[in-house]
């Protein structure tokens, strides 16, 4: 009898081209010694009139400190990701992907105090997108809502309550961006 192996599918290609990328410059920077990802792949504020700042206010999100930090990152994004590139479309996910990016990148450079990298405001994007799935016209999953409460309440309390090297706003800000997508793009497309 002879074993047929099934056919792999790129089935996602937005979130799988983005762990791949992220994971090629983690690689990158473990032999450059961060050098790429301290130049190219963190966020914070330099002059108005350097052209890498805008660059990195986006870019930040392919950059990792450490093999722990890109795969807490992307396990949740492999986890959650295809299922809403499939509900949203790989156009509609990868604009809100961008826009949670650059919405990261603006607050840290004008707020921040530290450099900003890493893919969480990504990853809390999804996890609010996907407690969003169902919703139907003139209601409020309260599944959501407690979603919501519960990380981004847990965000607000860290931020306030630790001194650690991690942006609680970047998850704030990714959750919001969840929040603000899952309803929009539901309300134009309502399930029916």
């Amino acid at each position: 009898m002879k074993l047929k192996f099934p056919k792999i599918e790129f089935n996602s290609p937005v979130v799988i081209w983005y762990t791949l990328i992220s994971f090629l410059i983690l690689m990158i920077s473990f032999a450059t010694g961060f050098d790429v990802t301290n130049s190219y792949f963190t966020c914070f504020a330099t002059s108005t009139s350097d052209p890498m700042m805008y660059l990195r206010m986006v870019s930040y999100v392919f950059g990792h400190s450490s093999m722990q930090h890109y795969t807490g990152n992307f396990f949740l994004i492999i986890l959650l990701g295809p299922m809403l590139e499939e509900k949203y479309g790989s156009k509609s996910l990868f604009f809100m992907m961008f826009v949670t990016a650059l919405a990261g990148g603006i607050v840290n450079v004008i707020i921040g105090t530290h450099g900003l990298r890493g893919a969480s405001g990504i990853a809390f994007l999804f996890i609010i997108l996907c407690s969003c799935t169902k919703v139907e016209a003139g209601k409020l999953p309260l599944s959501m809502v407690l979603v919501v409460l519960i990380y981004i309440g847990k965000e607000l309390f860290s931020g306030m309550t630790t001194t650690d090297n991690i942006s609680q706003l970047t998850h704030i800000i990714g959750g919001v961006c969840g929040v603000v997508f899952g309803l929009y793009y539901n309300k134009k497309h309502p399930k029916e």
